[in-house]
């Protein structure tokens, strides 16, 4: 039988790591190395006891878990970092990419969906909670736009034509067409109005 994956669990409330280290007593090939409250108390312990992944909550007092999850990926690389939280915002989730996390995981994540995602990031692959996928997705397709395409979008979504954009904005017709071209392509969608319904639905615009 292989090494049971070792886990360090941080979050600010004690019930939600009893919780987490019920949940995870139940498989045997993962085992809890320690607990810790906040994000210093985390960095201090994982440099201890070398974890195979931290369970890291993002919203801590003091130092948060964005914060901590930056020191720990720097000073210990072979540490996975699995972002353990309640919130799908987008913003956040970035940040925890940036900050070197391998996962993220929502709270109220089934104990499959949990162990999975350890099992993932332990063996040094990404692992996005499913339920998170649509907000992952939306930051994805935003990055792809630059700035003058968002601003284009947005004109399109305001029902401008392409003479009204290019005035507008001081550019010829031919460049309007041009970077309108590039939104379809990126957006995979068939028109400029089906670029802006899935704009609008995934909130890369207003």
């Amino acid at each position: 039988m292989s090494e049971p994956i070792t886990c360090l669990i941080v979050d600010d409330h004690e019930v939600v790591r009893e919780g987490l280290r019920l949940s995870l007593s139940r498989s045997e090939n993962i085992r809890v190395v320690g607990e810790a409250a906040d994000g210093e108390a985390a960095v201090t312990l994982a440099r201890r006891r070398k974890p195979n992944v931290v369970i890291l909550d993002v919203r801590m007092p003091g130092m948060d878990g964005l914060a901590a999850a930056k020191e720990i990926t720097s000073e210990i690389p072979e540490t996975a970092v699995l972002m353990f939280t309640a919130f799908a915002e987008r913003s956040l989730l970035t940040r925890g990419l940036e900050s070197g996390a391998k996962g993220y995981i929502l709270k109220e994540a089934p104990h499959q969906t949990i162990v999975r995602a350890i099992q993932k990031v332990a063996d040094g692959d990404g692992y996005v909670d499913p339920a998170l996928m649509p907000a992952f997705l939306t930051k994805e397709r935003e990055n792809m736009l630059t700035a003058r395409e968002r601003e284009i979008l947005q004109l399109l979504a305001d029902g401008m034509s392409n003479a009204d954009v290019a005035a507008k904005l001081f550019i010829s017709q031919e460049t309007v067409k041009s970077h309108v071209r590039h939104i379809l392509s990126k957006l995979e969608a068939d028109t400029r109005t089906h670029a802006v319904a899935i704009a609008l639905r995934t909130a890369i615009i207003d």
